[in-house]
Formats: C-alpha cells, sequence, structure tokens
C-alpha cells in the first residue's frame, strides 16, 4: 500500500515538472532569434522571416525585426508580448496592416515602419496607443494620412514622413501633435496649391514654437517646383484668397497669446530669423477654418501670381507695437505740452496782472505825491 502512494507521488513530481518544462519551452526564446533574459531584448534582425517569430517570452520589451521579408501583419500579431516598448520592423515588405494589429500594446512608445511598402493606415491602427512617442513612416508608398488617427498621437515627439508620396496634409490632424518635437516632410511630390496653405500656416506657427522640421519642396505646379513652401510669399496664393483683415490680425493675436502663454512655462522658443512667420495680408474665408491637407475638398485650384514681397509676421507685430508705442508717446508729449503750455499762459497772465496794478498804482503815487507838492507852492503865491 505504502509503495504504490510512494509510486503516485513520484508520478505526480514526474508531472509537474514536464508541466513546469512545457510551460518554459512554450515561452522559450524563437530559435531564429537572439535573446537576452536581462535586458528582454528580442533581436530578430536580418533573419529572412516572412512571419512575426511566434513563442516570443510575454516580458520582451523591445523586438527588433528590420531587413526580413515580413509582408503583412494580422490581427493581434503581437499578442504574445503585451509589455513591448520598442517595435521595429523597418526594411521589410510589409503592404496590409491589419486595423487590429497593435491591439493590447498599451506601452508601445517606438514603432517604426519605414522602408516598407505601405499605402494607406486605417485610422483604428494606433487607437488603442496613448504612450507613442516616436513613430517612422518614412520610406513607404503612403498617399495621405487619416486626420482621426491624430487623437492617438497627442503624446508624439517625433514623427517622420520623408520618401512618400504626401501631395498635401490634412491641418487638423497637425494640429492634433501638441508635443511634437521633429518632423521630416522631406521627398515629398507636394502640390503647392490652395489646399497647402493650411500646412504652410501650420509650419510656420509650430516652427514659431520651436519645432524642428527639414523642408518641404514643390513638385506641382511646375512654376513653384523645387521651390521650399515655407519660403513661398503668400502673394503667390493670392488667386486663393480674398480681402479679409480680421483674419490676419486673428492669427497674429492667437500666436501672440501663445507666445506670451509659453512664455510664462518654457521662456521664449523663438526660433531665429530664418524661420520667420509669414502673415498673408488677406485670406479666404476657405481656410480660416483650418483646412489644408485634404480636409478643403470644394477649393479651386489656384494660378499664383508672381508678386515677390513676403510679409514678416514678427515685423508686422514689431511694426504694431513700435507705432502704438511711437503713437503713445507722441500723446503723452502732447498732452504734456498741452499742460505746459495752459500753465504758462496762466501764469503769464497772472504776472501782466500784477505788472499792470503796480504800474496803476506806482502812477497814483506819482500822481498824488505831485499833488501834493503843488498845493504849498499856490499856497505860497497866494
Amino acid at each position: 500500500m505504502r509503495a504504490s502512494h510512494e509510486r503516485l507521488a513520484d508520478m505526480r513530481v514526474v508531472l509537474v515538472c514536464g508541466l513546469l518544462s512545457l510551460l518554459s519551452l512554450s515561452h522559450a526564446c524563437p530559435k531564429e532569434c537572439n535573446c537576452n533574459s536581462n535586458t528582454k531584448v528580442v533581436d530578430c534582425r536580418g533573419r529572412g522571416l516572412y512571419d512575426i517569430p511566434r513563442r516570443l517570452h510575454p516580458d520582451t520589451q523591445e523586438l527588433y525585426l528590420q531587413d526580413n521579408r515580413i509582408r503583412g501583419l494580422g490581427s493581434m500579431a503581437f499578442r504574445e508580448i503585451p509589455l513591448v516598448r520598442i517595435l521595429d520592423l523597418s526594411n521589410n515588405s510589409i503592404t496590409l496592416v491589419s486595423p487590429t494589429a497593435l491591439l493590447g500594446l498599451r506601452t508601445l512608445q517606438h514603432l517604426s515602419l519605414a522602408s516598407n511598402s505601405l499605402r494607406e493606415l486605417d485610422k483604428r491602427l494606433l487607437g488603442p496607443i496613448h504612450s507613442l512617442s516616436h513613430l517612422d513612416l518614412s520610406h513607404n508608398s503612403l498617399w495621405g494620412l487619416p486626420g482621426a488617427i491624430g487623437d492617438s498621437l497627442r503624446n508624439l515627439s517625433h514623427l517622420g514622413l520623408a520618401h512618400n508620396r504626401l501631395t498635401r496634409l490634412d491641418r487638423s490632424l497637425l494640429e492634433a501633435l501638441t508635443r511634437l518635437d521633429s518632423l521630416t516632410l522631406r521627398n515629398n511630390p507636394w502640390r503647392c496649391d490652395c489646399q497647402l496653405i493650411g500646412l504652410k500656416l501650420w509650419l510656420e506657427t509650430y516652427l514659431y514654437k520651436g519645432g524642428v522640421v527639414d523642408e518641404v519642396l514643390c513638385s506641382q505646379p511646375e512654376e513653384m517646383k523645387d521651390r521650399d513652401l515655407q519660403k513661398v510669399p503668400y502673394q503667390l496664393f493670392h488667386s486663393c484668397m480674398t480681402t479679409s483683415y480680421h483674419y490676419l490680425f486673428a492669427n497674429i493675436h492667437h500666436l501672440e497669446n501663445e507666445r506670451l502663454l509659453r512664455g510664462h512655462t518654457h521662456g521664449n522658443h523663438a526660433h531665429p530669423s530664418s524661420h520667420a512667420i509669414h502673415v498673408p495680408m488677406a485670406m479666404g474665408e476657405g481656410f480660416s477654418g483650418g483646412g489644408g491637407g485634404g480636409g478643403g475638398g470644394g477649393l479651386p485650384e489656384c494660378e499664383p501670381k508672381q508678386r515677390q514681397r513676403p510679409v514678416n509676421l514678427r515685423h508686422a507685430i514689431a511694426t504694431v507695437i513700435i507705432t502704438g508705442v511711437v503713437c503713445g508717446i507722441v500723446c503723452l508729449m502732447m498732452l504734456v505740452a498741452a499742460v505746459y503750455g495752459c500753465a504758462y499762459a496762466a501764469i503769464m497772465a497772472k504776472y501782466q496782472r500784477e505788472l499792470k496794478k503796480n504800474e496803476e498804482s506806482a502812477a497814483a503815487k506819482r500822481a498824488d505825491h505831485a499833488a501834493a507838492e503843488k498845493e504849498p507852492l499856490e499856497n505860497a503865491i497866494a
């Protein structure tokens, strides 16, 4: 009886050990990768992978999958590693990404999908991720980004969009990126027409606040080819605009308020003069709502007029301020002069009155004295 119990106990121990070994094997390092259990880094670079490796340890925090042959990301492709912070999928052949491919990655901070073949991104892709600070989508074939994706990128500090097929960018998307520090936009076929003026306005505000951006070179229309959008004067967009000085002063007031508010917390982050902000002297109602990237659908294509007279916003603000100060000083001087003139006139009038009174008094005394001398003489003669 005792022997049977001992055999049963031994079988249980063997079973438990087997289960533990199976459990450890299920989360072992994939044979295609190198794993560091201390740093929780999994390196699968350049292994010729066609799919995401399985049996990844759930504590993985960094996963490097660049330089492979991965063609797509299915639903919840990274469900085994919910704690991953860095995910690098650059230089693959990814063309399709499921809207739920990143579901569950609530701690993801760095995502690179650079150097793939992406044509579009679903607005739901980054929905569950609010911790993302670095997103690299450069060297793809993206035609645009959905405006709604900006709600998921509010903590983003770097966005890479260089070397794509972007012709315009939604200004509402960019305005949602309130913590963005750097942005790359070079080597895109930007069409510098009426619908890109929203991007131009945002870029100048962004640079004014101290942001960093490379360049936006126009590809179309032909007369603007290879020109930097930031240096194109607003007068060349004249046919897109109607006379509206309210828009000009509203922008000046808005930027000045933002500068003052940021000055209390961050100091002056103004960029050098090379990043001066240009203000349109007249702006059409179609742009006052902020549409620029792709949201202004009904706007006509403009035929820019060649009038080379850029206007500098900070110079305009400085001119308004200096003019106001000068006018104030002049008014103050006029007021002082008026007060001085009135005081001088009053003093002179009083002086003239006293002088006249003294003269009259002296004349009366002289007359009395003469009369007094004349009276004895007349009495003596008599």
